[in-house]
C-alpha cells in the first residue's frame, strides 16, 4: 500500500482540513449570517454556502498554487491578506450590533446573500483553509494520485460541515439566543486570535519576523 493511503497519513489530511475549515466553529457564523432570515430557508442557506465553499477549496485544490506563481505572489502574502479579512470579520462578531432595520429588510430581500459571505468566505473557505490546500497539495513533490486523496479528505470534512449545518436550529433550540450571542462573541475572540496567528505566520514565511515560538 503507498505510503499516501496509510491510516496515519489519511488522519494527518483529515485533522489538518478538519481544524482549518473549522465546521464547529462555523456554527456561529451560520447564526449571524441567519438571524434575519426566516428558518425555513436555513437549509437553502447552508446547503448554498457549503457547496460555495466546496467550489472555491477544489479550486485552490486545483489551481491554486499555479495563480500564484503566475502572479508572483507569495503563500506569506497571502495568508497576511486572509488574516486582515479574518480580522475584520471577528470584530464585528465581537461588537457588533443588532441589525439595523435597513439591514434587516435587505436580509428579508436577498435571503441568500449571506451563504456567500460571510458563511461560504471567510468563514468555511477561510484564507487558512486555502493555504492549507495548497501546501496539502504541493504540485512540486504530491503525485496526482496523493492529491486526490487529499481532495477526498477535504470532501468528507466538507459533508460533515454540511451535516452540523443543517442541524444548527435545533442546536439553537437547545442552546437558546442568549447561548448563540455568547458563543458568537467566544468564536469572534478565537477567530481573531486565528487572525493575528495567520498573519504572524505569513510574516514570518517571508521573512518579515524571526520568532523562536
Amino acid at each position: 500500500m503507498p505510503d499516501f493511503l496509510s491510516a496515519p497519513s489519511l488522519l494527518r489530511d483529515f485533522i489538518t482540513l478538519f481544524v482549518v475549515i473549522d465546521p464547529i466553529g462555523t456554527l456561529p457564523v451560520f447564526y449571524y449570517a441567519t438571524q434575519s432570515v426566516p428558518e425555513r430557508l436555513h437549509t437553502r442557506i447552508a446547503l448554498r454556502a457549503v457547496l460555495v465553499a466546496t467550489v472555491v477549496l477544489f479550486g485552490f485544490l486545483l489551481l491554486g498554487q499555479v495563480l500564484l506563481e503566475t502572479l508572483g505572489l507569495r503563500l506569506g502574502a497571502f495568508q497576511v491578506a486572509g488574516g486582515i479579512v479574518l480580522m475584520l470579520f471577528a470584530l464585528t462578531m465581537i461588537f457588533g450590533s443588532p441589525k439595523s432595520s435597513q439591514e434587516i429588510a435587505e436580509a428579508e430581500s436577498d435571503h441568500m446573500s449571506g451563504a456567500v459571505f460571510p458563511l461560504a468566505m471567510p468563514s468555511i473557505a477561510s484564507p487558512g483553509a486555502m493555504l492549507a490546500i495548497v501546501v496539502l497539495t504541493d504540485n512540486h513533490s504530491n503525485s496526482i494520485a496523493e492529491q486526490s486523496v487529499t481532495g477526498a479528505m477535504l470532501l468528507l470534512v466538507m459533508l460533515i460541515t454540511l451535516g452540523l449545518l443543517l442541524l444548527a436550529p435545533h442546536l439553537k433550540r437547545v442552546i437558546g439566543a442568549t447561548g448563540a450571542n455568547v458563543i458568537s462573541r467566544i468564536m469572534g475572540i478565537i477567530l481573531a486570535t486565528i487572525a493575528v496567528d495567520a498573519m504572524v505566520g505569513g510574516l514570518e514565511m517571508m521573512g518579515v519576523l524571526a520568532l523562536d515560538g
